[in-house]
């Protein structure tokens, strides 16, 4: 059975044209109220009514002013509206007053991204990191769930001992159920650390991509890889991240993985639960930043993700960030004309369209680019005997220069400074050989890989 549901979206009037974080007032409220829209159909509501309702003075009690209150109980009996969904973080209390005045259920922002995420999780990781989450957010409003919470009732031992509340009893069990949440994510994250480890020791660099829920991402990845890859025109359609190989057009193969979509005020509890897999983007060799260019809050999206990113610790993006604007088709000419004069003085972005597949070969040229300009020069030496390394070096690396003399090869090349670490970890004999280049850069780890171990 569809639930009916009202969608608000409070736009808190504060002086100076600023949100309520103190951050500028990027999105209109129409935008984000359409957002959140966008995302109670996400989890199958109907919603029959949405508004923004000004709120010039927070009210404690209820968020909204008293007015709105009142004018909203009749829509809601009116409307047979089970759900209320308000656009922004409610505190318990007021989460509590909503639905008492309303006499239906309420959820606030938090909430609705929760609710997505916990039906959206196929994998083991990802449920358990959406239940780690959710019992966070829960723990603080147990007050409001429960309609017993005067009752007491007698035990012993670890049953909670004589007169404990059944408030006290519930806080309890979902502690406890969030210390082994957090340990079987920590075995979990040694796991991808592990896995991270074994990638490294193959010679191909990882390409992440990141973006804004909805900005095509899955599309551009099924599209670049031939993957299946679940891609809709839904917010949050995919939250498990997959891993695809690919040949670049210069023959380098590199590995592309998609990762969960990003959204303004994502949960500060469903970050740090999915963080043992968002850190995937911190081992990338490179970010593949897609954004919906045909988004009217292109530019506020963009923000958002850059503001993630920081949070989780990439600190280099500028270094290792490509921009892919997506959604050509939907553009408007002279938009589309702007933009594309733009990627021409920009070697680190394109235009493209994931949908028809205009660009997706710029895409990949662009990636190899990118890659290539990594590359350092380096000489080495190793014997001709050494038919295994010369092969790998020949795969892996652009030869300059080869020079035979008697039982001896001297290589004149260009490779990725994580390539020249692997070679010389893997073929020891040449690094015992080449002291100079092992020193430089086979015991060395750069700062991104130090800062990823340490984390």
């Amino acid at each position: 059975m569809t639930d009916y549901a009202l969608v608000l979206h409070p736009d808190i009037q504060q002086s100076g044209g600023q949100q309520n974080d103190g951050g500028p007032a990027l999105r209109a409220p129409e935008a984000r109220l359409e957002e959140a829209v966008g995302l109670a159909a996400a989890i199958g509501l109907e919603v029959v009514q949405s508004e923004v309702v000004t709120v010039k003075k927070v009210r404690p009690a209820t968020l909204i002013g008293g007015g709105a209150v009142e004018r909203f109980i009749e829509e809601i009996r009116a409307r047979d509206i089970g759900v209320v969904v308000v656009d922004s973080a409610l505190s318990p209390v007021q989460q509590r007053n909503l639905e008492k005045a309303w006499d239906c259920k309420v959820i606030d922002r938090t909430g609705l991204i929760l609710e997505i995420f916990g039906a959206r999780a196929r994998t083991k990781e990802g449920k358990l990191q959406v239940e780690l989450a959710a019992l966070s957010y829960q723990r603080s409003r147990l007050v409001r769930s429960w309609t017993h919470l005067e009752r007491q009732r007698g035990g012993a031992g670890f049953m909670g001992g004589p007169g404990e509340r059944q408030l006290e009893i519930d806080r309890r069990l979902i502690t406890e159920r969030i210390t082994r949440l957090k340990k079987e994510l920590t075995q979990v994250q040694r796991t991808r650390g592990l896995h991270r480890g074994a990638r490294q020791r193959v010679p191909y660099p990882v390409v992440t991509f990141v973006g804004y829920t909805n900005a095509g991402k899955s599309t551009l990845f099924n599209r670049l890889t031939e993957a299946k890859v679940l891609a809709r025109d839904q917010l949050f359609a995919t939250l498990d991240p997959t891993m695809r190989r690919v040949v670049l057009p210069s023959g380098q193969v590199v590995i592309l993985s998609d990762t969960v979509g990003f959204i303004s005020d994502l949960p500060t509890d469903l970050v740090a639960a999915f963080r043992a897999t968002l850190e995937e983007v911190l081992a990338a060799d490179l970010i593949l930043h897609v954004r919906d260019a045909a988004h009217p809050d292109s530019r506020a999206q963009q923000a958002d993700v850059e503001a993630v990113l920081a949070d989780l610790g990439v600190t280099d993006a500028a270094e290792h960030l490509l921009e892919v604007l997506n959604k050509c088709d939907l553009l408007a000419p002279e938009e589309r004309a702007r933009l594309s004069l733009r990627d021409a003085e920009q070697p680190k972005a394109v235009l493209c369209s994931a949908l028809t597949g205009e660009g997706c070969d710029e895409v990949l040229e662009m990636i190899d680019r990118a890659l290539s300009a990594k590359r350092v020069e380096a000489s080495l030496e190793l014997p001709l005997s050494a038919g295994a390394a010369l092969s790998w070096l020949y795969d892996r690396a652009e030869v300059m220069e080869r020079r035979d003399d008697g039982m001896d090869c001297f290589l004149t090349l260009k490779i990725a400074p994580a390539d020249l670490r692997r070679y010389l970890k893997k073929f020891p004999e040449s690094a015992e050989i080449n002291k100079e280049l092992a020193e430089t850069y086979g015991q060395a780890q750069s700062a991104r890989e130090k800062d990823l171990q340490s984390g």
